[in-house]
């Protein structure tokens, strides 16, 4: 298969099952998902869709068991608009590189100081509260 064709294929699996999550279904379980992306066998028989979920971990688990019963749902949406052979299997995996990347990000700023541009920044944006840019009255 071309990769051209596999690639335009998992751009509109994300795109059906990022639609159908946010406009389709009412399961209470499935909320803060984001689709990051969608990887589709070469054959287009398979499709591992990552997704991200805004939340504890055990929100994150609910929200993955929510969208594997809905997968048929997702799976016949992604048939009406594909058409081939094959629709490809639906799997959804946690994608945790955002949540890895917030946490780093919190623990550099806890423990690095702050720059002399981020202290500049600061003191810029105090003194641009405080002063009065109106025009001036004669």
């Amino acid at each position: 298969m071309s990769s051209r064709r596999t690639a335009r294929v998992a751009s509109v699996i994300r795109e059906v099952v990022s639609t159908s999550i946010l406009q389709e279904l009412r399961d209470p379980r499935i909320r803060n998902v984001t689709v990051l992306a969608v990887n589709v066998s070469p054959d287009l028989r398979y499709a591992r869709i990552q997704i991200s979920v805004r939340g504890t971990e055990k929100e994150a688990a609910l929200t993955l068991h929510g969208l594997n019963s809905a997968r048929g749902y997702l799976q016949s949406k992604v048939a009406d608009r594909i058409k081939s052979r094959y629709t490809p299997e639906l799997k959804f995996e946690i994608d945790t590189g955002v949540q890895k990347s917030i946490e780093v990000s919190r623990i550099l700023r806890e423990v690095l100081p702050p720059s002399d541009t981020e202290e500049e920044e600061l003191i810029n944006a105090d003194l641009t509260e405080d002063v009065d840019i109106s025009e001036p009255t004669e």
